[in-house]
């Protein structure tokens, strides 16, 4: 009796545990590669530091050139503006996005070109967060589920490999 209650048990245990270890394709992500950290690490180092159009230091940064330092130190050499950094990379879904992605908005009341990148810094629970320097508030992480940024969100590209 007790052998068939152990036998049982065991037999129970490997097909619940086999079925945990399954993942379907659209559930799995990937974490982010070892050069996304170190970017997105680089870029949480200026958290603090004030706007400054044209920037690209701690006593002032602007958008294009946070991110433009933040992968200058991974040797990835990127365009200095945010429209032109928009053409590199390939594009990425928004439920794909993942740590060290670029985000694209275009922001203003013209909305006609890209004007403003930030660099994703966390996903969680389906929120996205990203760093980037605002003009009225410097380099920041923000959610892109702020009214603000979802409604001037436009796309997202990969520039690292997975």
């Amino acid at each position: 009796m007790i052998k068939k209650v152990l036998v049982s048990i065991v037999l129970i245990f490997s097909l619940v545990s086999c079925g945990v270890l399954k993942k379907s394709p659209s559930t799995y992500r990937k974490s982010a590669s070892p050069k996304a950290l170190r970017v997105v690490h680089h870029a949480k180092g200026f958290i603090g530091t004030r706007y400054k159009y044209g920037g690209t230091t701690k006593r002032g940064m602007d958008c294009s050139g946070l991110v433009y330092t933040s992968f200058a130190k991974e040797n990835i050499v990127l365009p200095r503006t945010s429209a032109a950094m928009s053409t590199k990379g390939r594009p990425v879904k928004k439920q794909q996005i993942k740590k060290g992605d670029l985000i694209f908005f275009k922001t203003g009341k013209s909305f006609k070109k890209i004007n403003h990148v930030g660099v994703v810094s966390k996903v969680s629970g389906g929120t996205i967060f990203f760093i980037h320097s605002s003009s009225s508030k410097g380099v920041i992480e923000s959610s892109l589920n702020s009214k603000y940024w979802a409604k001037s969100f436009r796309y997202a590209k990969r520039i690292l490999p997975l």
